[in-house]
């Protein structure tokens, strides 16, 4: 890695210092969107789109609430130029959506870029050059003036071309390509340049977007470079001042974000950041962002997992499991802390009938994008803990674990997912809590129990069992009294000859596990062994009693896989 020192700072510090954007704690609006999908991500794709698919993405992008969108670069090719003229004849584009195009400055270019818009209503026409110190000294070999007369010249040409084209509504865009690796004094010139040839208005306002082509800085100087040029732009009021931050450095989404509280208006990026090597800032995260902070994003995102199927099926690139709000485990908790924050954070809400979110863990609540906490908030791995797993079995089948069976389950379950070396689905963790824990008959099973009220045992809460009972194949029948009726079946199991049952109560809890008036019970039951260790059994029936009796019952065959009081 010594290789650094070859490496300096290729940008350009502001003159002068703007810190007041630093001051603010949030964005309280949204930017005005340009997706860039189209033309900047397409053009990066290793098979661009079809001219079928570029219509039915710029169709899902309309649906996802943009109203402007850059459909291509048309005089680049005979697909870009044809894409454009079919939305234009086929009157695909809906009349408060405005499509936006790219072109160089150059005439010919320029020529063919306003050709294909007839008929159009509304278009903006991006015009760019590079203007960095790179590029002028070594691709062009330029001077500063004659990089500006580049870009007025093209500017000259577009207020030309537009006036043969009354009936279209125009609107001119300007980028100094490379603006990151431009002087900004050379930046603003330039940019000055070019206004003063549009003469905009407060009521026809023109573009100029500040593209970090290449990311160059961290995220405050890119910002303080878009303040400087906010402060020194000509006619500020009849300026859009826009950004295009690329992801080289990895920090896209926040030169965006700072960039427009430094005084930015708009963002033009893709979905989930696809672009040119690194991509562009992802309009996904951004507009999330403002959505966490409870600021209406003015884009629709509330079906998440559509969005992520149309854009893996339009461009074939993948959305990243960890990718911000969409990617498939950015609700998963496998660590067992997280797990149980979640669960209680979102019993709290429960309880106090919240309207505000605020659960640990989950910035925003996952429903709000189509997500389900079922499948994809608690996600059951070998990391995972008591309190997940708890929430897992409440929510998908209404079992409501005791505290105190908790932990044991949540080894049980996390060792089953250690062994398969696998997540667990709830499917797979119920059906493993379900073979250990409830209704388990083998090797012993009481078929049937009649009870009957004993006063003289005990007082009121007195009772009577006759049992029959199958113990390791062979069928008995016992008669005992007890104080309540599982301890009447305790005692009656206990007048087994063959057989010790030597085992005390723990706990009792019991609740209907599902809301219908004709829903099952569920019994816990926990018993101990003489040196006090602790077996759990669930007993799952319509009359509760006897869901108390398989619960016992279950217990018992647990305990005796351990002490083996009963063999076959």
């Amino acid at each position: 890695m010594k290789n650094y020192e070859k490496y300096e700072v290729g940008y350009f510090m502001p003159p002068e210092p703007s810190m007041q954007w630093v001051t603010k704690d949030h964005l309280d609006h949204a930017p005005i969107w340009c997706s860039v999908d189209l033309r900047d991500g397409n053009q990066a794709l290793i098979v661009p789109m079809s001219l079928n698919e570029k219509v039915a993405f710029f169709q899902f992008l309309v649906s996802l609430g943009f109203k402007e969108i850059e459909v291509g670069f048309p005089a680049a090719s005979d697909t870009e130029y044809e894409f454009l003229r079919t939305l234009i004849e086929q009157n695909l584009i809906p009349d408060d959506v405005t499509v936006q195009v790219l072109t160089q400055s150059r005439e010919h270019i320029i020529a063919k870029t306003f050709e294909s818009l007839k008929g159009v209503k509304r278009a903006i026409v991006h015009l760019y050059n590079s203007t960095s110190l790179a590029q002028r000294e070594q691709v062009f070999r330029a001077d500063k003036q004659e990089i500006i007369d580049i870009a007025v010249s093209g500017a000259t040409l577009m207020n030309e071309y537009a006036k043969k084209m009354p009936e279209t509504d125009f609107r001119f865009e300007y980028s100094p390509e490379s603006f990151t690796g431009t002087e900004i004094d050379f930046a603003e010139a330039i940019c000055n340049a070019v206004i003063d040839i549009w003469q905009p208005t407060p009521e026809k306002k023109v573009i100029i977007n500040l593209p970090a082509t290449v990311s160059m800085s961290m995220p405050h100087i890119y910002a303080a470079q878009i303040a400087y040029m906010s402060h020194h732009l000509h006619r500020r009021d009849s300026v859009v001042l826009s950004l295009h931050p690329h992801n080289d450095r990895g920090t896209a989404v926040a030169d965006a974000e700072l960039g427009l509280l430094a005084g930015g208006d708009r963002i033009e990026g893709t979905l989930f950041g696809n672009g040119e090597r690194t991509g562009n800032v992802d309009i996904v995260t951004l507009a999330m962002n403002l959505f966490s902070h409870g600021v209406d994003p003015k884009l629709d995102f509330s079906d998440m997992p559509k969005v992520v199927e149309a854009y893996e099926k339009y461009t074939d690139m993948k959305v990243h499991p960890r990718q911000p709000y969409g990617g498939q485990l950015v609700f998963a908790a496998f660590s067992g802390s997280h797990q149980d924050a979640i669960a209680k954070g979102m019993k709290y809400r429960s309880e106090r009938h919240m309207h505000r979110w605020m659960v640990p863990y989950l910035p925003i609540d996952p429903h709000d994008v189509g997500r389900e906490y079922e499948a994809d908030v608690i996600r059951i791995n070998s990391q995972s803990g008591k309190g997940g797993i708890a929430y897992i079995l409440e929510q998908n089948y209404g079992f409501r674990i005791p505290m105190k069976m908790r932990e044991e389950i949540g080894y049980m379950i996390k060792g089953v997912s250690d062994r398969g070396h696998k997540e667990l689905k709830p499917a797979d963790v119920y059906e493993a809590f379900r073979m250990e824990y409830i209704n388990v008959f083998d090797p012993v099973d009481i078929t049937d129990a009649t009870f009957r009220k004993n006063s003289t045992y005990k007082g009121d809460d007195g009772y009577t069992v006759d049992i029959r009972v199958h113990i390791a194949g062979t069928e008995y029948n016992f008669t005992a009294s007890g104080n309540g009726r599982l301890d009447a079946v305790s005692n009656a199991l206990r007048q087994s000859k063959l057989y010790s049952f030597d085992y005390t109560f723990v706990t009792y809890e019991e609740h209907a596990l599902e809301a219908e008036s004709n829903s099952r019970a569920a019994a816990y039951v926990a018993i101990a062994d003489k040196s006090g260790k602790i077996f759990w059994g669930i007993g799952l029936h319509e009359d509760i009693i006897l869901a108390s009796i398989n619960a016992l019952v279950s217990a018992i065959n647990r305990l005796n896989k351990v002490s083996h009081f009963i063999t076959k």
